[in-house]
């Protein structure tokens, strides 16, 4: 199974944004790596480096390498619709950030390991396999045994109230996927247009 495993900080660094959770070291250095941090001048980007960047971006969000995300992208384009928007819908179906959205997780490889270690159920059925494709109605849960487990349930945080696709039953410690978001629910800083642009050369 594929994953980033490189070095978190640099990558927010890189776009300026703490996408990978890592906040408190951007706040320290914001500068883009490299060799010369704030003395180096850079040239400003072009349109097809702010495009590919923008892409990066998302990729690096989510958690997606470059295969998938392509294949994203083009079942995006196959829906009736916006293609940007059923982009970022389609990515936010996926079952590691519906685990991540609930507040399963601190962050999203946290769900994404609960997920692919089999501690998450999608309609009674356990699915280890993270980038599943949710539909409305699908019902996610911890495992049975794995409820008292301290050590998984000691991570919940809690579900965010904005994120109104979700529903999530405190006592039964299952949820629900409920739709698909809108994307201006969608809190993400992703200018998604950019990628179909990108993809459309």
């Amino acid at each position: 199974m594929a994953r980033y495993t490189g070095p978190k900080t640099r990558i927010c660094r890189i776009f300026g944004e703490p996408i990978l959770g890592n906040g408190k070291y951007l706040s320290k250095n914001s500068n883009p790596p490299g060799q010369h941090g704030p003395t180096k001048k850079r040239k400003a980007p072009g349109e097809y480096a702010l495009q590919l960047k923008e892409k990066q971006k998302a990729k690096y969000t989510y958690g997606v390498l470059e295969k998938q995300f392509r294949k994203t992208f083009e079942e995006a384009n196959r829906i009736k619709g916006v293609t940007g928007e059923n982009l970022i819908k389609l990515l936010e179906a996926r079952l590691d950030n519906a685990v991540y959205r609930l507040g399963l997780a601190a962050s999203r490889p946290g769900a994404r390991q609960l997920v692919s270690h089999k501690h998450v159920t999608v309609n009674g059925e356990v699915v280890n396999i993270p980038s599943f494709q949710l539909k409305p109605g699908d019902i996610i849960s911890i495992k049975e045994k794995d409820k008292a487990n301290t050590s998984i349930t000691s991570q919940f945080r809690g579900k965010n109230q904005k994120f109104s696709w979700l529903d999530w039953n405190e006592t039964e410690m299952q949820g629900t996927f409920v739709a698909y978001p809108e994307r201006e629910s969608v809190p993400e800083n992703i200018k998604e247009q950019l990628i179909v642009e990108l993809y459309s050369k």
